[in-house]
Formats: structure tokens, C-alpha cells, sequence
């Protein structure tokens, strides 16, 4: 039997990412499942991923695993979110420690990430206070994209045997994964569409795409979230978001459990 506890779920605190975004994942990202981000540079996926580990880490005492394929995380990033949720150094100091931060610049050290996950990080990171409920990867497409040139048959076998360990490591740790993903563009139309391909599209549950909004009035920190892929709710769904308010303890990513 499954049972849900969302980013504000009834096991943990009902605090809400933004209530059109939650609207658009039925309440919020969902354990026992892969979410993937999608969009283009600047698009704010990064910022996503730093407002889910700063409301789990804060708001909901548990841990994060982030798992860095680009380089560009820093302390200061993530300090910057929980100063907006609390003046409290001790609180913050502490939802900080309730992050990891893993680097992985390719698909090898990847892989021994995750697979070592159920090991040695796993009990590491159960040791300290709460529990793993998110890993994060930021992101796939970094280190499966220079697989994908050239000698394709390779590249495609590693970027599927990342896809199980994912999605197994999902169902058996009782996670979220959260992974972004670039935009690519069509060679026979033109169009812009999800990096990586046809192949893994089944890898997440969820897949939702920001985009940065142009228009009068639009502000820099505006996105239209449209929902692409769901288990639970129509694709299609549109909703704007404003990026400039989340990480406040009024704006703040919900998680929703789904465990067997």
C-alpha cells in the first residue's frame, strides 16, 4: 500500500514551494520517484534544486544528498535560502549540515555515488539527525550528453544503466530524486525538446519544464512552469512562478511520500 506525505504532507509540516507549482505535481514531489527538471540555460533549474534541499534540510529536518555535475554549487548559495527562512545561525548552521554535497563530473563517479549510496553514504548520512528523503542530481545531462558522440551504443548502455540505478535507488531508499536536464533542439523540425533523448524520457515519473517568461511586466525571476510528463495529472498544465520568492518558509518546496 502506498501513502503519500507531501512537500507539506500529513507526516511532516504544511509548508508549500508555491501553490501553482504544487498544484502542477499534485502537491508536491513524491518519494519512490524520479522528477526532472527541464530547461535551458538560466532557466532556474539550479535554483529548484537549492529551495528543495534548503526546505527539506529546514523546514523538514530530514537530509539531502546533491549531487554536483557542474561545478557551480557553493555554501553561500544555499546560505543565502536559509537566511531568508531564519535569522537563527544555529538553525542554519544545522540545516547546512544536513546537506551533502557530492561532486560527479562524469558518468563513473556518478554511478559509484549512487551504488555507494546504499552503502557507506547511506549510513553516514542516516547517522546525523533526520533521515535521507532527497538526492538530487544537477545535473544527468553533464555527464551523459559527451557520452552520446560518437561510439552511440556505449554511451547509450551507460546512460541506461544510470537510469536503474535511479530509479532503483528511488523505490528502494524511499527517496525523491531530483535530476535536471538541458533542452536540445530538434534536427528535423527545429523545435526545442528534452535533452538525451527518447530512451530516457521513461525515466521520470515526473517531468515538468521552466521557462523563462519574456513580456511587459515579466520579471527577471519569472517562469512558466509547464507540466510535461505526470503518473497523476493531464500534461499541459501551465502555471507561473516567480523564482525570487521561493526558499522562504512561505514559499517552500512540498514532499509528498510514496512508499510500498
Amino acid at each position: 500500500m502506498r501513502r503519500t506525505f507531501g512537500w507539506g504532507g500529513k507526516d511532516l509540516c504544511r509548508e508549500v514551494i508555491t501553490q501553482s507549482l504544487d498544484k502542477l505535481l499534485d502537491a508536491g514531489l513524491y518519494t519512490g520517484e524520479v522528477t526532472e527538471i527541464v530547461g535551458g540555460p538560466g532557466s532556474g533549474k539550479t535554483q529548484v534544486c537549492l529551495c528543495v534541499s534548503a526546505h527539506v534540510a529546514h523546514g523538514l529536518q530530514q537530509n539531502v544528498l546533491y549531487i554536483d555535475s557542474n561545478g557551480g554549487l557553493t555554501a553561500s548559495r544555499i546560505l543565502q535560502l536559509l537566511q531568508a527562512r531564519t535569522p537563527d545561525e544555529e538553525e542554519q548552521a544545522g540545516a547546512l549540515q544536513r546537506i551533502q554535497v557530492v561532486r560527479a563530473f562524469d558518468i563513473f563517479q556518478m554511478l559509484d555515488v549512487i551504488q555507494d549510496l546504499r552503502g557507506t553514504v547511506a549510513q553516514q548520512v542516516s547517522s546525523s539527525s533526520g533521515t535521507l528523503k532527497v538526492v538530487i542530481v544537477d545535473s544527468v545531462t553533464a555527464v551523459v550528453s559527451p557520452l552520446l558522440g560518437g561510439q552511440q551504443r556505449e554511451g547509450l548502455a551507460l546512460m541506461m544503466q544510470l537510469a536503474r540505478e535511479l530509479k532503483t535507488l528511488a523505490r528502494d531508499l524511499g527517496v525523491a530524486v531530483v535530476v535536471t536536464n538541458h533542452m536540445t533542439r530538434d534536427r528535423d523540425t527545429g523545435k526545442l525538446k528534452p535533452a538525451l533523448g527518447r530512451s530516457w524520457s521513461f525515466v521520470p515519473s515526473t517531468r515538468f519544464l521552466l521557462d523563462v517568461t519574456k513580456g511587459t511586466g515579466a520579471s527577471d525571476s519569472q517562469r512558466m512552469v509547464c507540466l510535461m510528463k505526470s503518473p497523476r495529472l493531464p500534461t499541459g498544465f501551465q502555471e507561473m512562478v516567480d523564482l525570487g520568492t521561493w526558499g522562504t518558509s512561505e514559499q517552500s518546496p512540498q514532499l509528498q511520500g510514496d512508499h510500498t
